[in-house]
């Protein structure tokens, strides 16, 4: 079946006057069916946009059924979201763990001592450390962050290891 070239709705003219013609139409479906808190306005822009999306497969005559049924179905998605978000609060989390009280106060002291040693760096030896270890950052990278070159970044990396070592002595650091 050939569509007549004034039908096609991928013309800005024609998709222009769809448009106007149905998007309060369509906002107010929506505010009235579902309230203010799913918002209407947001909804018919996007069916909107899918209606542009799929302008070559949507005739004239079905645009406005497109529409509407495209919107409905986006606020019907998100009540079903909202849902799932709202049993997945209800759910109650296990808090407790499998480890020992010893293991997690060894691991507390450890934290607050690798803090401290963290402090005793320079900023330079810390920040070196930190973009390698902690951001994941190659020493490349953290020369040209830093201005440096990558032999001042690997040796400000191996002094911080060093001093490191010595401040949590008994910890196997790699």
């Amino acid at each position: 079946m050939l569509k007549n070239i004034n039908d096609n709705i991928c013309k800005e003219e024609v998709f222009a006057h769809i448009y106007n013609k149905y998007v309060k139409d369509l906002s107010d479906f929506l505010y009235y069916k579902y309230g203010e808190n799913f918002n209407p306005s947001d909804k018919a822009q996007d069916a909107f946009i899918k209606l542009w999306d799929n302008c070559s497969k949507v005739t004239i005559n079905k645009a406005k059924s497109f529409l509407f049924t495209v919107a409905n179905n986006m606020v019907l998605n998100d009540i079903k979201h909202q849902k799932v978000v709202l049993n997945y609060q209800k759910i109650k989390r296990n808090q407790s763990t499998n480890e020992s009280p010893e293991f997690l106060l060894e691991e507390e002291q450890f934290l607050e001592q690798y803090k401290k040693a963290l402090s005793n760096l320079t900023e330079d030896q810390r920040v070196a450390f930190l973009l390698n270890k902690a951001d994941g950052k190659k020493h490349s990278e953290i020369a040209e962050i830093l201005g440096v070159t990558k032999k001042v970044v690997e040796y400000r990396i191996y002094s911080a290891f060093k001093k490191l070592k010595q401040d949590l002595e008994g910890f196997n650091l790699k």
